[in-house]
């Protein structure tokens, strides 16, 4: 893992998904839904959904990540996993962050590929090392990635959670 990091802030997302919507548009692509990977995969979701014009948008909560640099030796679906029979026939765009190693993204993936007519992904961050090459990226970097929405400590503390990287 390197230690040099590269800060997005909000201004920066925004544009960033929205050059990335328009990526997507421009390749023709017209998802009959959108798959979240929570959590960071909400905000690149609801972004592309506006932008795309998309209001069916799913969410699928994946627990991988226990630290910087830390990981689960697997990505987890936490429950409620949603209902492959909502997906049957359509076209899915999976919505994340990043695809670092791109375990998270494989998970996804895979419990789309039997359900689905089609399924691809789009992301901010693509790493070179990640499992799964994206068919949609904004940027490509090796560089760990401070998100916005992750920089700031949270505003009330929960016991037993998980913090963000």
């Amino acid at each position: 893992m390197t230690d040099i990091r590269e800060t997005l802030d909000y201004q920066t997302f925004g544009r960033a998904v929205r050059e990335l919507a328009q990526t997507i548009a421009d390749d023709g692509y017209e998802p009959d839904l959108i798959l979240s990977i929570a959590r960071g995969g909400v905000f690149v979701a609801g972004g592309l959904a506006y932008a795309l014009d998309c209001k069916n948008v799913h969410l699928v909560n994946v627990e991988f990540y226990t630290g910087v640099g830390t990981t689960l030796d697997m990505p987890v679906m936490l429950a409620p996993v949603p209902q492959a029979i909502d997906f049957t026939h359509k076209k899915v765009l999976i919505a994340d962050d990043v695809a670092d190693t791109g375990k998270t993204l494989k998970l996804v993936r895979d419990f789309c590929l039997e359900h689905v007519a089609e399924v691809r992904s789009a992301v901010i961050y693509e790493k070179s090392h990640s499992l799964v090459t994206c068919e949609y990226v904004w940027k490509r970097t090796d560089d760990w990635i401070n998100f916005p929405w992750s920089t700031e400590p949270p505003v009330v503390k929960r016991g037993g959670q998980v913090l963000d990287a």
